[in-house]
């Protein structure tokens, strides 16, 4: 009877789940799928035409949807390296024996209650009209310019505000990682005369190793997922230097309507976000340490 009881239980709290991610998540998705074999610019009543692999062919050869590629490696690469070293150092600190150790987490985590669109519009005025000020008061002209007009620094301040919003956010998790060491380990490694970096790099480290494959998983999808600063900061200028491949995918399918092309975009960005993740998770899981 407990058992039948249990399951009814969980069947409770677990059918509407499965019926809102079908309805949302998979439904969608299958209907997408369909959209990418098919040429149609959106119109209900204008006509879709099937076009077989077509779409699929064509975003190859897309040179706009082949730079944003790139773009979003690039952008990706920097951005999870400098997340995780910035929230693990974070981490490391509110976790020793620094005072305001709770005031600081709180500091830190801030940036990330901000919507990522709101932040991208509060840092456009920082790397336009402030930056301009400074340059022009103190005569740093080759520093403080408009960042945003320049293509390389364009893509700069992405990975600054990308970073500045999510180090907080990874620092949390890493704490939770750094808190649940074992301190008989790290006590027994003192003790044998380990010092401070020996002792993080040969015990911390390899035991944090659970942390590191969800920091990187939730850094990596995200870096590359990207959408809502790329639109406010940049809006994908100038000159679509700095446009990521979702910018990309919006901009195709609801600014120049070609719905079933943009559908097969998705269907390889989404495809390829899954296999880079799905790669880091394996290699990751591999390398974690059981106490």
């Amino acid at each position: 009877m407990k058992r039948k009881s249990d399951k009814a239980w969980y069947a409770l709290f677990v059918l509407p789940l499965v019926f809102v991610f079908t309805t949302v998540v998979i439904i969608p998705f299958l209907i997408g799928i369909g959209y990418s074999f098919i040429s149609w610019d959106g119109m209900p009543l204008n006509e879709k035409t099937f076009v077989g692999f077509e779409n699929f062919m064509n975003l190859f050869s897309d040179k706009r949807f082949m730079e944003s590629a790139r773009h979003t490696l690039t952008f990706s690469l920097i951005s999870v390296l400098l997340i995780n070293v910035i929230g693990l150092a974070f981490a490391l600190s509110v976790t020793g024996k620094l005072r305001v150790k709770n005031a600081a987490r709180s500091m830190l985590f801030t940036p990330y209650l901000i919507g990522g669109l709101i932040l991208g519009y509060i840092w456009k005025f920082i790397f336009t009209d402030v930056f301009q000020s400074i340059g022009n008061l103190t005569g740093l002209n080759h520093f403080f310019f408009s960042w945003l007009l320049h293509p390389k620094y364009a893509l700069a301040a992405m990975i600054v505000v990308a970073t500045w919003q999510m180090a907080g956010y990874i620092m949390i998790i890493y704490i939770n990682g750094i808190q649940s060491l074992p301190e008989d380990v790290i006590e027994a490694a003192k003790v044998d005369g380990a010092g401070y970096w020996q002792a993080l790099f040969h015990i911390k480290f390899p035991l944090l190793m659970p942390s590191f494959t969800i920091c990187l998983f939730m850094t990596l999808s995200n870096c590359f997922k990207i959408f809502d600063i790329n639109f406010s900061l940049t809006g994908g200028g100038p000159n679509n230097a700095t446009e990521m491949m979702a910018m990309n995918i919006y901009n195709e399918i609801f600014s120049l309507n070609h719905f079933g092309y943009g559908q097969a975009k998705a269907i390889v960005f989404f495809i390829s976000v899954a296999i880079i993740t799905l790669m880091q998770v394996s290699f990751t899981k591999k390398r974690e340490v059981e106490m």
